[in-house]
């Protein structure tokens, strides 16, 4: 299927690894025009060149923590101006540290507020002029299972992730007038960076190895293992693209099995 994504204007923030950079990565195979984001210069150079190299189309990069107000005009605009307007925006960012709820003070879910969640509304608002441009505007956020399913010792990333979805589903409601959609995908456990250093946690806890925590977490999923990051790629390029132009609103997960649930 042509997802019609070819010269689609793109920002995908926290892109240098993991599921950013997955979807990154796909939605250039498609023919997309990528602008990718990080934190660090260096990172984003690498990734531009590795990215550029395996799909064949140009990647651009701009640095910025999104976690920082002053970053997130600087760094729409900048992308904007790349590529001369903005179709969709990918909202992407690494998760807050893992704990007990009496172990954050609330420097620590501030901290946290600003990565997970403002990160989303100030990249959101700061697009907006671009995307009423667009004759086909998307806006996904990356949010987690753990919206519906709590998962322990998570407490920041259960809390502040869920008013993600709040937002998302809000924006879809309020913004369908100007042809602007507003979806996010609610990952479960999938094989990235980020994972192996939350299992390194949980071996650290519980006397164990690292390979030992994802065999036994993967056993959570239909399948008995956990996604890739390509499998979660390949479910957000459609869902941005013009091909799912109906679907606004959805918090779709993309979790193997692993959520319980019926709803």
């Amino acid at each position: 299927m042509d997802l019609q994504l070819k010269n689609k204007r793109i920002l995908v923030t926290g892109a240098t690894r993991g599921l950013g950079y997955a979807t990154a990565r796909a939605l250039s195979l498609e023919g997309a025009l990528v602008v990718i984001n990080g934190r660090d210069q260096a990172r984003v150079q690498t990734a531009v060149l590795k990215l550029s190299s395996e799909t064949r189309t140009p990647i651009y990069g701009i640095d910025g923590d999104i976690s920082d107000p002053s970053a997130i005009e600087k760094l729409v605009r900048g992308a904007a101006d790349t590529l001369g307007g903005l179709d969709i925006l990918i909202c992407n960012a690494g998760g807050p540290p893992p704990g007990p709820f009496e172990l954050f003070d609330d420097a620590t879910w501030q901290k946290a507020i600003d990565l997970s969640f403002m990160s989303n509304v100030r990249l959101i608002k700061a697009a907006l002029p671009f995307l009423r441009q667009s004759d086909s505007a998307s806006v996904l956020t990356v949010t987690s299972y753990s919206v519906k399913q709590p998962i322990p010792n998570l407490v920041l990333s259960n809390s502040i992730r869920a008013a993600t979805v709040g937002l998302t589903k809000s924006l879809a409601l309020e913004l369908g007038k100007d042809g602007i959609r507003f979806n996010s995908i609610l990952p479960a456990w999938t094989e990235t960076e980020r994972v192996v250093e939350l299992m390194a946690v949980r071996a650290k806890n519980n006397g164990s190895t690292v390979d030992a925590e994802i065999a036994r977490q993967a056993q959570e999923s239909s399948f008995g293992r956990m996604a890739t990051p390509e499998e979660f790629a390949n479910v957000a390029a459609f869902l941005v693209s013009p091909v799912a132009s109906y679907l606004t609103g959805v918090m779709l997960p993309v979790d193997g099995g692993m959520l319980k649930g019926t709803f």
